[in-house]
């Protein structure tokens, strides 16, 4: 993905220098904005101002990346031996496997620590111990578009046949793409879950160990093949070279009858003026079960030793007005449950309430897995050819299966 939440960003830093006698903790975070307007590092310029204000002692420095660079940023300062005290990225799990992170009860209080959402509090252990705490989350729905299910004179799908039989229906009209299937190497590890999730299966079993080439994973992307993709359902692009944000630009100008989205396409859409509807992602039989979670992790890292100050800084930032202000900023959803039920009781969310309610339902990556990242990498490689005319899945899903397990091996 362009992040674990497919967000833009620009650069920034705060310049900010703590005196002799006072502390200066470093913060790399992403940017979840796009554009000056918007950027992550107005957020977080107000949020140190304000935590300063309270702490004279304590100097926060934040610099803002794109999430195109904030990964490799925080990895070459880590390697160069100039960890930040915080950073605010993609995976956390190859920094604990290093013993380089302060574990979530080293640095948070009690009441900040169990306030966070449990399947992401879970999400973020290594071996049963919290490393990485969330900080950013979302989930998927179907987006429709409403003028042209209109139009075709179709109805919102709860099931895979229903989404076929109205794709069927939206290509009769002209649509460009009846259903819009990015498995391109942007964000395929995305669609990937949410669709092995509405048939039953997922990346791993009810254990945690891979099972990507697993029954149900193949007669899902079986079924995408013949269903879908082979009788031209899915647009010009092979799902294989579509990327999530083409998708996301061509429901905005009104080329796709339904995709798979997270809460940033509401304002995209909007600003574009496309009426949408959103309902929770079809499955094999009816609505599906489960549907795909995603969290960005905030991590402490212990090498400079500001441990009490980390966790100070840390409890503000999870406070329920400041997780409020920044879900709402950028259409995300809470991290706490706390701010959660908030946000599910005001009427200025109404809009975010069906992501909310599906982050109850919601699975994650396997991130707690260091192998996750190559695992994910060859994912966003291979997927699209399990779709592809003339392939098999099954052989497909197989090497991706041996990948995992290789990976998997060495932890």
């Amino acid at each position: 993905m362009v992040s674990a939440l497919g967000m833009t960003a620009v650069l920034g830093g705060c310049g900010l220098t703590g005196d002799s006698d006072g502390v200066t903790l470093k913060l790399v975070a992403a940017d979840y904005g796009d554009g000056k307007d918007n950027s992550s590092q107005k957020y977080w310029d107000e949020l140190v101002e304000s935590y300063e204000a309270q702490n004279p002692d304590v100097r926060v420095d934040v610099t803002v990346y794109s999430w195109n660079d904030v990964d490799r940023k925080v990895r070459e300062l880590v390697d160069a031996g100039e960890a930040p005290d915080m950073a605010q990225i993609g995976a956390y799990s190859d920094y604990a496997d290093e013993d380089l992170l302060y574990r979530a009860d080293d640095v948070l209080s009690i009441p900040a620590q169990a306030d966070f959402v449990p399947q992401l509090a879970a999400a973020g252990q290594v071996n049963g111990v919290q490393y990485g705490l969330p900080f950013a989350a979302s989930t998927r729905v179907l987006f429709y578009n409403k003028t042209l299910f209109d139009r075709a004179g179709v109805r919102p799908p709860k099931s895979w046949d229903d989404l076929a039989e109205a794709a069927e229906a939206l290509k009769e009209k002209g649509v460009k793409y009846p259903y819009a299937l990015p498995l391109g190497a942007e964000e395929a590890q995305a669609e990937t879950m949410q669709w092995m999730l509405s048939g039953g299966g997922g990346y791993t079993d009810d254990v945690g160990t891979y099972a990507v080439d697993s029954p149900q994973n193949a007669t899902t992307f079986t079924w995408l093949r013949d269903e879908l993709v082979g009788k031209g359902l899915t647009g010009p692009v092979a799902p294989g070279r579509l990327d999530r944000a083409d998708a996301f630009a061509a429901f905005a100008a009104g080329d796709v009858g339904m995709l798979n989205g997270h809460p940033s396409l509401m304002r995209t859409a909007s600003d574009k003026g496309v009426k949408y509807g959103m309902v929770t992602t079809p499955g094999v039989d009816g609505e599906s079960k489960n549907t795909l979670g995603v969290s960005d992790w905030m991590t402490a890292f212990k090498k400079n030793g500001h441990q009490k100050e980390v966790g100070d800084f840390l409890d503000f930032v999870y406070s329920e007005e400041n997780v409020l202000d920044f879900s709402r900023e950028y259409n995300l959803l809470p991290v706490t449950t706390s701010a959660s039920r908030t946000m599910s009781a005001a009427p200025e969310d109404e809009n975010l309430k069906p992501f909310l309610d599906e982050l109850l339902l919601s699975e994650l990556y396997p991130v707690g897995k260091t192998s996750w990242a190559e695992v994910s990498a060859d994912v966003k490689k291979h997927i699209g050819e399990a779709v592809a005319p003339g392939r098999d899945p099954k052989e497909v899903l197989g090497r991706i299966q041996a990948t995992a397990m290789r990976a998997g091996s060495a932890e």
